[in-house]
């Protein structure tokens, strides 16, 4: 090969360091070559983090422009900086031999900080910042931006206690803190430690320069790590992380997905056969998407948009799951409710009649005495679920109704006796006392819980709202607007709710699964 290779690098010293690998080895096979310094816009901009610019390929897209604009013949990058997808007419040349993959925290003083509630740890890295809260919940992350010397030198200027770097950087540039730990916990980059040179997919006699520069077992595990971030279409705006190792004739693959703030993390562990390394990455993607990661992912991708769908209770990840996959959806408990004291001697009374239409009435009378001290002789309940946490907790059912209304109506014609007890709570919105008033039958009521009203003002774009209480109605009402769709759990849900809504829609089962149907009717793919 006669001409010189022009190697674009960014000017960073560690850029630089990987750069003169490279043009050393091409020199070492008798190839000429020469560095070509050029800045991209992360190098320039270093007042914002990183997943703050929504740049995908942040550090490599100048020199993807240099590449096809012919200034340079390659590119070396930092293998977790380059997109998992090529811009069109650039392709992987090679994949150096990986160096160290872990992070390290580099620290001030000593490591007391890590056995106390309040420290300051630095990162420009959202996947390092998730990874630290999520096992450090009560600490505080900023944002760290520069190069690896700048970093270093503002670590000793701030009053953190840290900061995170990656170890194959510090190593590669020489550069030891006194005070370091090895964060082998904390799941890497995908393709951390590595590096990339790339080509253009045209300019074959390069390409052939490079083919003795790739190290094979690099190249297989950081290929699956790199297609178990594509799988998940995360860039520099989703806390991801992959490990791919090879021992053997094996590979085994750690992937982590987490939410910005640390609080929500999914991860998987699998080790297949290396022949079988190309369904790794799927498996691995599929697993943590289907335990919650498309509704994760979702979220991280558009964290700013307002929800299209509230409810006034909060829901499960299961049941978030479970909504249309373009649906926007939040959740916040608009009550509480906690156990009231019941009188230890009315619950060691023989009860004729005993009326309960929510679980947690049953929850709190199983918490005022044991199951097998109550004496109730006929239990009438709302609600199959109601009926259910009865049944397997104090004694059959003798009638079970849909709501409060249905079960005085059938009380009235077919109770023993004029009497009867009701544990209910202290804002009940129900007939039943109305109707027995009406028909002359003594009802005793009795608190079994109280419920507190926590308003949370939604935001204005909500179009649509799930209820599951007559009191949860009542809450919502306080601060937000009525100009949305009321999707309610049952009919007595939905009476309330028609008094202050003219959209109101009833689930054909009290259940919160049956209201999410409702809702996924209503926005269809």
């Amino acid at each position: 090969m006669n001409k010189v290779i022009r190697i674009g690098t960014r000017d960073s010293e560690l850029a630089l360091w990987q750069a003169n690998t490279v043009k050393s080895k091409l020199e070492a096979l008798g190839h000429q070559a020469e560095l070509v310094p050029v800045k991209s816009t992360g190098d320039l901009v270093l007042d914002r983090p990183l997943y703050e610019l929504g740049i995908t390929g942040i550090f490599t897209k100048t020199l993807d422009i240099a590449l096809l604009e012919g200034t340079i013949d390659i590119a070396v990058h930092s293998l977790k900086d380059v997109p998992t997808l090529l811009p069109k007419g650039i392709v992987q040349a090679a994949v150096l031999e990986r160096g160290n993959y872990y992070d390290i925290l580099a620290y001030k003083h000593n490591q007391e900080f890590l056995a106390q509630r309040e420290a300051t740890i630095a990162t420009g890295s959202l996947r390092r910042k998730a990874q630290w809260l999520n096992r450090y919940p009560s600490h505080t992350v900023v944002d760290l931006r520069g190069n690896v010397n700048s970093r270093i030198e503002k670590l000793a200027e701030n009053d953190w206690n840290g900061a995170i770097f990656a170890a194959a950087g510090l190593q590669r540039i020489g550069i030891e803190p006194e005070n370091t730990i090895g964060l082998t916990w904390m799941i890497p980059a995908p393709g951390q430690g590595a590096v990339m040179v790339v080509a253009l997919e045209k300019d074959k006699e390069t390409l052939e320069a490079c083919v003795a520069l790739n190290h094979k077992e690099t190249e297989i595990c950081t290929s699956v790590e790199r297609r178990f971030l594509n799988i998940l279409e995360g860039g520099c705006t989703a806390p991801i992380g992959a490990l791919a190792t090879i021992e053997g004739e094996e590979m085994t693959l750690n992937g982590v997905l987490l939410s910005k703030d640390g609080k929500k993390k999914l991860e998987v562990v699998k080790t297949m056969p290396l022949a079988k390394s190309d369904d790794l990455a799927q498996i691995c993607a599929e697993s943590i998407l289907s335990r919650g990661g498309r509704r994760l992912m979702k979220d991280l991708q558009a964290p700013n948009v307002a929800p299209s769908v509230f409810s006034t209770k909060k829901l499960t990840a299961d049941q978030l799951q479970l909504f249309n996959a373009h649906t926007r959806v939040a959740s916040e408990d608009f009550i509480k409710t906690s156990p009231s004291r019941i009188a230890p001697a009315l619950l060691k009374s023989p009860i004729e009649n005993v009326i309960i239409t929510s679980q947690n009435a049953v929850e709190s009378l199983l918490k005022s005495s044991a199951a097998n001290s109550l004496k109730f002789k006929n239990i009438y309940c709302v609600g199959r679920r109601t009926k259910r946490l009865i049944e397997s907790r104090i004694g059959p059912v003798k009638y079970v109704a849909s709501n409060a209304q249905k079960l005085a109506e059938y009380l009235v014609e077919f109770m023993e006796g004029l009497e009867a007890t009701y544990f209910c709570g202290n804002r009940r919105l129900d007939e039943l006392p109305d109707i027995f008033e009406k028909n002359s039958i003594t009802l005793n009521e009795v608190e079994a819980y109280s419920t507190k009203l926590v308003p949370t003002k939604v935001p204005e774009e909500v179009k649509a709202v799930l209820f599951f209480s007559p009191t949860g109605v009542e809450s919502y009402l306080i601060d937000n607007k009525r100009d949305v769709t009321a999707y309610c759990i049952g009919e007595t849900t939905a009476q309330a709710a028609r008094k202050y809504f003219t959209m109101v829609q009833v689930a054909k089962i009290p259940t919160v699964e049956s209201v999410i149907d409702l809702v996924n009717m209503d926005y269809g793919e």
